[in-house]
């Protein structure tokens, strides 16, 4: 599972590890960790291989993996090399008929196949599937508003078939978990009339959490997690601490939207919610059983931060 060769580590240090992950083991035995995987990690075959075996282990100690993945890169790939044209709006992606389609194909298709084949490699079960598969994740049309600089007017932006969910059918993830196979989640929901729609990775993962009342919701993005005003990392936040870091501008940007999911699936009943540096291998096991890895987001904060 590692770079290292095993029989490079001392037998007495893999027991000193092996023992203080014991009390994190017997803390997350049975419970549901949802995983949204994306980014730099899943470009790079190494770390990709690191990732399934990761989640592997996770469903081998006791705990039941939910995967989501996203896959931004790889869509706008496909769409440069079929010359569709594509434009975002505070960061979603425009998706008209034609581009959902695309989103469709690229997400549900080669990505969602590709990350369960390789867990199933690395020795799990798993089962890619799509939030439209026994309508798993119902969604409707996302709505935004932005305010015209000139006339101070809120202005209904039309971002096509981009979709937020509705609700998530938990009955069809409880009977795989019970199965004892791993779920990998593409997400695109189900509207109402039968529409597709694109939802944001994050956002998706965050409804998964929150319906399956997750112990913990992992980000795996490509930044160590959420930095204070001097770039040190801020290990652990409350809802309210997040909200005052992007009320005074500390948290900013691309990382708004995260903070905010994280915020939604915390007070929508996850134990808490992790940005984690997908980069770094085994970051999910480093999160998991050992001092973490990143900034994990709860209702109310143990540690106080200045």
């Amino acid at each position: 599972m590692s770079d290292i060769k095993s029989a490079a580590i001392d037998p007495h240090s893999k027991a000193a590890t092996l023992a203080a992950a014991l009390p994190y083991l017997k803390r997350y035995a049975g419970k549901t960790v949802v995983v949204k995987y994306g980014g730099h990690a899943m470009g790079e075959e190494r770390l990709g291989k690191l990732f399934a075996a990761d989640i592997v282990l996770l469903k081998q100690v006791g705990l039941n993996p939910i995967v989501v993945h996203g896959g931004g890169p790889q869509i706008g790939a496909m769409l440069e090399r079929l010359k569709i044209k594509s434009s975002f709006i505070d960061g979603l992606r425009v998706t008209d008929r034609a581009t959902v389609e695309i989103v469709e194909m690229v997400l549900s298709g080669s990505i969602n196949k590709e990350i369960a084949a390789a867990i199933n490699a690395a020795g799990g079960r798993a089962i890619g599937l799509s939030g439209k598969d026994a309508s798993l994740i119902r969604a409707r049309q996302l709505r935004r508003t932005k305010k015209d600089p000139d006339s101070n007017i809120e202005k209904l932006l039309d971002l096509g078939f981009v979709g937020e969910p509705s609700h998530i059918d938990t009955s069809v993830l409880e009977a795989l978990i019970r199965a004892e196979i791993i779920p990998v989640i593409a997400p695109i929901g189900i509207g109402d009339d039968g529409e597709t729609f694109n939802i944001n990775a994050d956002t998706a993962a965050g409804a998964v959490a929150a319906a399956m009342r997750a112990t913990r919701l992992l980000l795996l993005t490509d930044v160590t997690g959420v930095l204070d005003k001097e770039k040190k990392l801020l290990s652990e936040l409350s809802v309210a601490d997040a909200r005052a870091l992007i009320a005074d501008g500390t948290i900013s940007g691309g990382m708004i939207p995260k903070i905010e999911t994280c915020i939604d699936a915390a007070e929508g009943g996850v134990e808490a919610a992790v940005i984690i540096d997908g980069r770094v291998p085994h970051a999910i096991l480093l999160e998991l059983f050992a001092e973490g890895a990143g900034t994990l987001i709860r209702r109310r904060s143990k540690n106080i931060q200045g």
